[in-house]
């Protein structure tokens, strides 16, 4: 009902009661409740039409203004130059591929912003001013992996120097279960040597690892087809497929590998706690330690192979 109807109505009804004398309490009741009635039809109607214009008028959409997975160009390879530059493991050709979405993904992990692998406009504005990270084992060898369990981040360093940061991820934290056997879901802190390899995808009761490179008991570096941007493994450090392979070819036997940020407890399904410290590789060993390496390395490999063909 229209304020405007609403009023001829109560009129009208006034006039009725004046004329026939009858102008009671009730009766005046039951013009006052229609009145407010009235008012309240009037009232709601006019918010709700105010309401309705209001949302319609505030929906906006506005262009996207960054770089994202399936765009390519100019400005694409601009960014990838830029990552390559701060050492990230993206090549700059130009189209915004899944290994440039890692990248992103593993840029914004040390910068600590949103982990999506998108380039929207605080990642790209900085890219303009970004952190630089230093060394968390200074003096932990001159080829080693660093991993940062809190910034779910890999850092390699080849003679001594920052080579390549790798999105990583790493244990869940979540509870799971294997042949009516439980453990939780986790990766370790502490300091590791590779132990043995396995080239190839690797068939287990929790999945598959591709070229996985075992560091503390079932616990590897291995290449996945799933990334994301948080722990999501049983305990392995995962790695992109796209950086797999050069990861593979750079850990030796030996390897010094050290886990930061991460719990001090035995890894998932292990018999007897982890080590928890290994005295970095010294210079003037090195060649020794590649001519034994290269002989025993056959020899652990193909033990890994038999051993280990059910880890994660």
């Amino acid at each position: 009902m229209s304020e405007g109807r609403g009023r001829v109505v109560v009129a009208a009804l006034a006039v009725a009661i004046v004329a026939a004398g009858c102008a009671t309490s009730t009766t005046t009741q039951v013009l006052a409740r229609r009145t407010r009635r009235a008012h309240a039809t009037t009232t709601s109607s006019s918010t709700s039409s105010s309401s309705s214009t209001t949302s319609s008028s505030s929906t906006t959409t506005l262009p996207f203004d960054g770089l994202r997975p399936g765009d390519a160009g100019p400005k694409v390879a601009a960014m990838q130059q830029q990552l390559a530059a701060l050492q990230y493991d993206v090549s700059p050709d130009g189209h915004y591929s899944a290994a440039t979405m890692q990248a992103v993904m593993a840029f914004q992990k040390v910068n600590g912003l949103g982990r999506d692998g998108v380039a929207g406009a605080s990642t790209l504005a900085k890219l303009a001013a970004p952190s630089i990270p230093g060394p968390l084992v200074p003096g932990g060898g001159a080829t080693r992996v660093e991993v940062d369990v809190a910034r779910q981040v890999l850092f390699f360093y080849k003679s001594n120097a920052l080579y390549r940061i790798v999105s990583v991820s790493t244990g869940s934290g979540q509870r799971f279960c294997v042949d009516g056997r439980c453990a939780t879901a986790v990766t370790p802190g502490g300091s590791f040597r590779v132990s043995g390899k396995v080239g190839g995808w690797q068939t287990g009761k929790l999945g598959r690892l591709y070229k996985p490179s075992y560091f503390n008991g079932n616990i590897a570096i291995h290449g996945a087809l799933s990334v994301p941007g948080g722990p999501a493994s049983h305990g392995c450090v995962r790695v992109p497929m796209s950086s797999a392979d050069w990861i593979y070819s750079s850990l030796p036997i030996g390897t010094a590998v050290y886990v930061l940020n991460g719990p001090h407890v035995p890894a998932p399904f292990a018999d007897v706690p982890p080590p928890t410290t290994v005295a970095p590789p010294s210079s003037t060993s090195s060649s020794t330690s590649s001519t034994s390496t290269t002989s025993s390395s056959t020899t652990s490999t193909s033990t890994t192979t038999t051993t280990t063909t059910t880890k994660p």
